[in-house]
């Protein structure tokens, strides 16, 4: 129930006044309580009283000389003056929260989303927040999350239905077509997405459960559970989001859907990638976040070890041949390829790609998108490319036997290729190709390099700790103690607001850089196993991906937990 209203059942304030009080709102956004305390409409100690007793919080008073600044920076300016909240104090993963009024739901999830912190509230006096606030957060701009999308200037306190309440199935979806387009859900969804990009989100996943809808978010690479909606909202997000997109069917719940939304978030262009599934619980929202502006096209950059750049470097520098580039989605083989694209990327060059989708523009390179539904594939691209008289190409995946066979002839016919793969390593890709009914002379005679890769989280600079694990430990987890000689070890950060409290901060490509000798071609040539090209490989100095991970782990950048986590043992 709205502040109002529960002071008008209480006795505290008469109906007219709180109409009146509600007007003035409407004109000036400010909160209810203040409006009620400046007409002396209440004294500020009896609303105090009232709030304590009715949330069951205590009421504090705190004073300038008491607050600890750490704690301040834990709240955004802007979001300490938009909801009137004020940290006073952290007990682990717990955050003393004074509030005006502690029955704002909405102030409390924006700021669990914001920390990563639970929130235990306390009640302080209008004047005291005030002061507070003055003294410690300079008023800045209104929050804006999504610029492009229209957002209401005042907060609003909404007391949201169990959806218990809704009796036919009909009734509740009519309901979600008005509700998708309601403030609170706009604002809702648009708070999601722009925390995401601020968070630096991979993808935000939205969940239904049975009477649960959780929100989680992927921050480097590991999904991070950031907020549990109103569960009577669940298809009236969906539905918002479809709106977003301008494609999507919002009647169609039954079958999957994808769709694509271009924002801005503080400035920046962003693009969402959206997948929909439907589930036994509701409809399952995936969005994928692509961020240009953070795009890392620096190679030196992205986490090459001196020698595998060099490896690297000299592959794509070929004026043919194929380079492939494998590992799971999501490890960070499209932006080792885009970043190698902008090292060819010269006027002299002409280079054509076909991706699935396009996921980042750039300046100066030819980029075409595929097109399943009507036939136009990455095989039909590559056909097309080779009369388009290309120096350099790039295949998003190689996905079949098709594309895989005219990539080959590609590279053999005087055009440098990249492509990725999906393997373990960089060995097996070989016998990958072959499997898909790639004859092994070709294999042997169009492959410049193969590189696997993993993207592995960086400990947080800022609350790491050095420590010393127990050699028994090491060598039971595979890892040779004798290689960590020289190094400083660090155990996961013990959490701070740099990190999300999660200890680490950003990640770091792990490679295995396979460059195609001659030896390795007579080997191919032979149908050498992928055990037998990867014990020759190593001896001509191919590091494993668990042997490029320990050498991040001795320089202190990464930690033995997330080592075992990312690479296997060889």
């Amino acid at each position: 129930m709205q502040l109002g209203r529960l002071l008008v059942n209480a006795g505290l304030i008469s109906e007219d006044q709180l109409s009146k009080a509600l007007e003035e709102q409407k004109k000036t956004a400010e909160k209810i309580g203040s409006i009620l305390i400046k007409h002396d409409y209440i004294d500020e100690d009896t609303l105090l009283k009232f709030l304590s007793k009715q949330f069951r919080v205590p009421s504090i008073s705190i004073e300038p000389q008491d607050v600890d600044p750490e704690v301040v920076k834990l709240i955004p300016p802007d979001m300490a003056n938009r909801y009137e909240v004020f940290p006073i104090r952290r007990k682990g993963r717990t955050l003393i929260l004074g509030m005006v009024n502690p029955g704002d739901i909405t102030a409390m999830d924006a700021i669990k989303f914001a920390t990563g912190l639970e929130v235990e509230p306390v009640v302080i006096a209008h004047s005291k927040m005030k002061a507070l606030l003055e003294k410690f957060y300079k008023v800045t701009k209104e929050i804006r999350s999504v610029s492009d999308v229209e957002e209401p200037e005042e907060e609003e306190f909404f007391d949201f239905e169990d959806d218990a309440d809704v009796e036919l199935e009909e009734e509740e979806e009519e309901e979600d077509f008005s509700s998708a387009s309601s403030q609170p859900v706009i604002k809702l969804v648009n708070y999601l997405i722009s925390n995401a990009v601020r968070r630096k989100a991979s993808d935000i996943h939205i969940e239904p459960f049975e009477k649960v809808l959780r929100v989680r978010y992927r921050i480097d690479g590991v999904l991070q559970q950031v907020a549990e909606p109103p569960y009577s909202l669940k298809n009236a997000i969906v539905s918002r989001i479809k709106i977003m997109t301008g494609t999507m069917d919002v009647a169609e719940r039954r079958v999957p859907q994808d769709g694509r939304i271009r924002i801005k978030v503080d400035g920046k262009p962003i693009d969402l990638r959206v997948s929909i599934i439907p589930t036994i619980y509701g409809e399952k929202v995936v969005m994928r976040i692509l961020d240009k502006s953070s795009l890392m096209l620096d190679m030196t950059q992205l986490g090459f070890e001196p020698d595998n750049l060099q490896k690297f470097i000299a592959a794509i520098e070929k004026p043919f041949g194929l380079v492939l580039v494998t590992g799971p989605t999501g490890s960070g083989k499209s932006t080792t390829l885009y970043s190698a694209l902008a090292r060819l990327n010269k006027p002299e060059i002409q280079i054509l790609t076909v991706e699935d989708p396009v996921e980042y523009n750039i300046k100066g390179i030819n980029q075409v998108q595929v097109n399943e539904e009507i036939g136009f594939d990455f095989s039909m691209a590559l056909r097309a490319f080779l009369r388009q008289s290309p120096n350099v190409i790039l295949v998003g995946e190689i996905r079949d036997s098709e594309t895989a066979s005219i990539a080959i002839r590609a590279a053999l016919t005087g055009h440098l290729v990249l492509s990725t793969i999906h393997t373990n390593d960089a060995p097996s890709t070989v016998n990958r190709l072959i499997d898909m009914g790639i004859e092994p002379f070709l294999v042997a005679s169009s492959l410049n390099l193969i590189q696997a890769q993993r993207l592995m989280r960086k400990v947080c600079p800022k609350c790491k700790e050095p420590y010393e694990p127990e050699e028994k430990l090491l060598r039971e987890a595979g890892i040779d103690p004798e290689m960590l000689k020289g190094g400083t070890l660090y155990k996961r950060g013990k959490g701070c607001q740099l990190c999300g409290f999660t200890g680490y901060k950003g990640r770091i490509a792990v490679t295995e850089v396979m460059p195609i000798t001659p030896q390795l071609r007579d080997m191919i040539l032979k149908g050498a196993t992928s055990d037998e090209l990867r014990e020759t490989a190593r001896k001509e100095g191919m590091r494993t991906l668990r042997e490029d991970a320990i050498i991040k782990l001795k320089k202190g950048i990464t930690t033995v937990e997330e080592v075992l986590r990312v690479t296997a043992a060889i």
